[in-house]
């Protein structure tokens, strides 16, 4: 049953005709982040947090 469920087949157990139990294969296990990975890959403006001018009327 463990071989079918790895190949994508659906597994349930049944107990008195009701389902009981689904075997399934357990998620790839995540990779702990690694810090600065993405490094150079991310920009921001100088004038990121500069007032927008739709809003220049409420900044006054």
């Amino acid at each position: 049953m463990v071989e079918a469920a790895l190949q994508g087949e659906k597994i349930v157990i049944i107990r008195d005709n009701q389902p009981v139990v689904k075997l399934a294969p357990v998620s790839s296990v995540k990779r702990r982040r690694k810090p600065g990975s993405a490094k150079g890959l991310i920009s921001v403006s100088d004038d990121f947090d500069a007032p927008l001018d739709d809003f220049k009327d409420y900044m006054e």
